[in-house]
């Protein structure tokens, strides 16, 4: 079910509003130009910045927009338990696939909190539960280990591994057997994470550049590593140009460029420098999406 590349959806706003008519929009172009799922309310999504009340509605309104053609990954994670039951259980109720699920924030559980913490989010409800391990936000990393003890689970599923570390693909298949489906969380090493054992991406780029990721992600699925190569190498540029900044930010001023969104962030974001804007443009021209 949760496989290729599926973009971290952006949250577009309008004079601070969540931009509803602009999100409808994004779901039908990511699904004409071959995404495979779609992750709305994640870090990209600004959801640190959503009410409850809005978080909700983006999921709803994604799952509606999108109509049962792609599976819905809906960001349910919170470093507060109860909350996370609330959105993965409105996540459910709604009709999302699955729910993505970062490892709590700020107040950094130990091992044995983090297998408290999934494993009453999986007994919450049906839904079944994407891992989020990016210990470079949440301060936490959750273990090959922990993550096998969870895997038995039957609705924990799978891993977005924004690690940055190539070799936890191998070790995460020791843990969790290799059927556990293990998605990219980094655009950068999404190649080489495939060719670990990967079958995904879950990626900040693919907002703005959705078919190239497609084809990426499809080239590695066949095999061909050589074709997907030569990708990487074309969407690279706009990948580091993007991250120079919170990502997020840096997508949303590339969606901008091509009449997509507005570049509008909420506080305490700020939009772009002009020298990252210069970077951003050039990786755009680069990958062939601008002239």
């Amino acid at each position: 079910m949760l496989k290729g590349s599926m973009p971290a959806l952006v949250t577009p706003f309008k004079n601070g509003a969540v931009d509803f008519e602009t999100l409808k929009k994004l779901v039908e172009w990511h699904i004409g130009e071959g995404s495979d799922g779609l992750v709305p309310v994640g870090t990209s999504g600004e959801s640190p910045t959503l009410t409850h009340e809005e978080h909700e509605a983006v999921v709803e309104e994604v799952v509606r927009a999108a109509n049962g053609r792609i599976p819905i990954v809906a960001g349910a994670g919170s470093n507060n338990t109860v909350e996370s039951m609330r959105f993965m259980q409105h996540a459910h109720k709604v009709g999302a696939s699955a729910a993505l699920v970062v490892t709590p924030y700020y107040n950094k559980p130990t091992q044995r909190g983090l297998i408290a913490h999934f494993t009453a989010l999986h007994d919450c409800c049906e839904l079944p539960i994407v891992i989020y391990n990016i210990p470079g936000r949440s301060a936490v990393d959750m273990s090959p280990a922990t993550m096998g003890q969870l895997a038995k689970l039957p609705r924990i599923i799978a891993v977005k591994d924004a690690t940055g570390d190539l070799a936890r693909v191998c070790q995460q298949r020791i843990t969790c057997g290799p059927d556990f489906i293990q998605l990219s969380g980094e655009d950068a090493t999404a190649h080489g994470f495939n060719a670990q054992g990967g079958v995904g991406c879950i990626s900040v780029t693919a907002n703005v550049a959705p078919k190239l990721c497609s084809q990426l992600q499809a080239a590695c699925q066949a095999g061909d590593y050589a074709k997907a190569l030569q990708l990487q190498d074309r969407l690279m540029p706009l990948h580091q140009a993007i991250f120079t900044e919170p990502g997020l930010v840096g997508v949303k001023y590339a969606m901008s460029k091509l009449g997509l969104c507005n570049e509008e962030v909420r506080s305490p974001l700020t939009g772009l420098a002009d020298e990252t804007k210069t970077l951003v443009e050039a990786g755009l021209r680069h990958a062939g999406l601008m002239s």
